[in-house]
C-alpha cells in the first residue's frame, strides 16, 4: 500500500461531514493558511525587535563584552537546532502539534520580552536560550500544521506565502526597533516586542482550529523519529544538496559587517556606514519576501528541486560579489538582493519538498530533520567563514561559502536528472 494512503494518515481518510482534506484538492488560500503567514510575520517582527537592540543592551546597558554576546547567540542558535529535532517526532501527532504551536509562540514572546527585565548578562543568556528553544520546538509543528491545511498541488504557494510573511517581519522588526529605541529607550523596546509575539500566539490558533475541523485525530501517533519511514519515503537523498547549501549559508551579520567595512572605506563615517548597511539589509529581506511568494508559484509548476537549485545559484553570484567587494552602496544593494532572492527560493523549496515527499504522520519528523540540518549547517558555515574572514581575508571567506553553494547546485541538478523519487510534478503522487 502507498504510504500516501495509509489509514493512519489524517490527510488521506475523510470522515463524514468533514471538508475535503489537502490530499483531495480544493482551494489553497484559506483562513487557516493566511493565519499561519500572519503568525510568521508577527512573530518575526517581535523577536527581530529584540534581536536588533540586543547588542546595544548587552554591551552598553549591562556592560557585557562582544564575546559574551557571541556566546549567547551561538548557544541559542545551537539550541534551536536541537529543539527542532526534538519537536519533529512530537509534531507527527495532530493533537499534540496544535498545542505545540500555540504554546511555542507564547513561550517565545514571553521569554523574549523578559530579556528587557534582565540585570545581568547571564540572565539575558538564559532567557534568550529559552526563547530560541521554544522557537525551535514549535517550528516542525507549524510547518506540519500548514501542510495539513493545503492541497498537495499548492504546497509551494502556501510555503511561499508563509516565508514571505517571515521575511516581511524581518523588515518591519528592525525598523520598529529603531523607532522604539529613539522614542522610549532600549529596555522598553524589548518589552514591547511582547505585543506582536503574543498576537502571533493568538493568530496561530485560527489555523489550529481549522485543522481540527478538517481532520479527525484518530489514534495517537507514537513519539518516534521514524528514521526507517523517512528513508523509505525518499527524504534522505534530497537532504544532501540541502546540507551542502547550509554549509555555505552564513549568518547575515557577516554580510552586514562586510558592507559596513566597504562603505567606511568609501569615506562614510562608522555611524553612517552602519545605518546604510542596515537599510540595505532591510531591502534584502524585502526582496526575500517577494521572491519567496513568487518562488512558491514556480515550485507548484516546476517542482521544488528546480527552484532550490536556482536559489543556490543566486547565492553563488551574491557571495562572489561579496568576495570581490565594492564600495558603492548600490552594488552592495545588488549583492544583498541576490542573497535575499536566493534564500527566498531555497527555504521555500526545502519546506515544499519535505511536505510533498512525506505523509502527514511523518512530516513532523521530516521537518525536524530539516530544521536540524539547517541549524547545524548554518553554525558550521558562520564559524568557518568567520575564521577565514579574520585570519585570511573577507575574499577567502566568501569564496569558501560560494564553493559550498556551487556544490549544492551541482548536487540538486544531479538528483533532478536522475530517477525522481518525490511528487515534484503537480498532481503526480509518489508511488511506494
Amino acid at each position: 500500500m502507498s504510504e500516501d494512503h495509509d489509514p493512519s494518515d489524517v490527510t488521506a481518510t475523510p470522515g463524514p461531514g468533514r471538508r475535503p482534506g489537502p490530499e483531495e484538492g480544493g482551494k489553497w488560500l484559506t483562513t487557516g493558511v493566511g493565519s499561519v503567514s500572519v503568525t510568521s510575520f508577527l512573530s518575526d517582527s517581535g523577536h527581530e525587535i529584540a534581536t536588533a537592540v540586543l547588542p546595544s543592551f548587552v554591551t552598553s546597558v549591562l556592560h557585557g563584552s562582544a564575546a559574551s554576546l557571541g556566546l549567547i547567540e551561538g548557544v541559542s542558535d545551537a539550541l534551536t537546532g536541537v529543539m527542532k529535532l526534538v519537536g519533529g517526532p512530537l509534531a507527527n501527532d495532530p493533537r499534540r502539534r496544535r498545542r505545540m504551536v500555540t504554546g511555542g509562540y507564547l513561550g517565545t514572546a514571553i521569554a523574549t520580552a523578559a530579556i528587557g527585565l534582565a540585570t545581568a548578562v547571564w540572565q539575558v543568556g538564559v532567557l534568550r536560550a529559552l526563547a530560541w528553544s521554544s522557537r525551535g520546538l514549535r517550528s516542525p509543528a507549524k510547518d506540519t500544521l500548514l501542510a495539513s491545511l493545503v492541497p498537495r498541488h499548492a504546497f509551494g504557494r502556501a510555503y511561499g506565502l508563509e516565508r514571505a510573511g517571515d521575511n516581511l517581519g524581518a523588515v518591519v522588526g528592525p525598523l520598529a526597533a529603531a523607532g522604539l529605541v529613539a522614542w522610549l529607550g532600549i529596555r522598553p523596546a524589548i518589552w514591547l516586542s511582547f505585543v506582536p509575539g503574543v498576537l502571533a500566539a493568538v493568530t496561530i490558533t485560527v489555523a489550529a482550529r481549522e485543522a481540527r475541523r478538517r481532520h479527525a485525530d484518530g489514534n495517537r501517533v507514537p513519539i518516534r523519529l521514524r528514521f526507517a519511514g523517512l528513508w523509505d519515503a525518499g527524504l534522505l537523498r534530497p537532504m544532501l544538496p540541502i546540507l551542502l547549501f547550509e554549509f555555505g549559508n552564513v549568518a547575515v551579520t557577516l554580510l552586514i559587517l562586510r558592507a559596513t567595512q566597504l562603505l567606511q572605506a568609501n569615506g562614510h563615517s562608522a555611524t553612517a556606514a552602519a545605518s546604510l548597511a542596515i537599510l540595505i539589509y532591510a531591502a534584502h529581506n524585502a526582496v526575500g519576501a517577494v521572491v519567496a511568494y513568487a518562488g512558491g508559484h514556480w515550485i507548484d509548476r516546476a517542482g521544488p528541486r528546480v527552484v532550490f537549485a536556482a536559489g543556490s545559484a543566486l547565492y553563488v553570484l551574491a557571495y562572489a560579489g561579496f568576495a570581490v567587494g565594492s564600495q558603492s552602496w548600490w552594488v552592495l544593494l545588488l549583492f544583498f538582493s541576490l542573497a535575499g532572492a536566493g534564500i527566498g527560493c531555497a527555504e521555500t523549496a526545502e519546506s515544499a519538498l519535505v511536505a510533498q515527499l512525506l505523509p502527514d504522520r511523518l512530516r513532523g519528523s521530516g521537518f525536524g530533520i530539516l530544521g536540524a540540518v539547517q541549524a547545524c549547517g548554518d553554525v558550521a558555515a558562520t564559524v568557518a567563514v568567520g575564521i577565514l574572514y579574520t585570519a585570511v581575508s573577507p575574499t577567502a571567506g566568501f569564496l569558501y561559502a560560494a564553493g559550498w553553494m556551487l556544490l549544492s547546485v551541482l548536487g540538486a541538478v544531479a538528483l533532478a536528472s536522475g530517477r525522481r523519487t518525490d511528487s515534484a510534478a503537480p498532481g503526480r503522487p509518489r508511488k511506494s
